[in-house]
């Protein structure tokens, strides 16, 4: 089993930044890599960011590229995904996951085994 705990959502205004942090503990040698994940009201969950949790291999959703940045601290046992240039679009409720690299044709994303609770963010003036 992998435990998994969020923290870092909030309130912020279009254009603000916020930092999410996803601390891991239990069996994490399990699992391979760690992905963020999003799910506004009436949508469909959405992957937003993964990361290969034994190298830097990292993949993006193209809604969030080049403004979310998806890092490790293996000591901490720790992912933290920097959400920049925030828009309202970007309000959901994000989940980070523990899983294995499922690869597709031309990249690969993290398939989840395990989830975190979840912390909201919200992006509004």
């Amino acid at each position: 089993q992998v435990q998994l705990v969020e923290s870092g959502g909030g309130s912020v205004q279009p254009g603000g930044s916020l930092r999410l942090s996803c601390a891991a503990s239990g069996n994490t040698a399990t699992s391979n890599c760690m992905g963020w994940f999003r799910q506004a009201p009436r949508k469909e969950r959405e992957g937003v960011a993964g990361i290969y949790t034994g190298g830097s291999s990292t993949y993006y959703a193209d809604s969030v590229k080049d403004r979310f940045s998806i890092s490790q601290d293996h000591a901490k046992k720790t992912v933290y995904l920097q959400m920049n240039s925030l828009k309202p679009e970007d309000t959901a409720m994000y989940s980070c996951a523990a899983g294995r690299i499922r690869r597709t044709d031309d990249t690969w994303n993290c398939a989840p085994t395990y989830w975190g609770q979840g912390t909201q963010v919200s992006v509004s003036s």
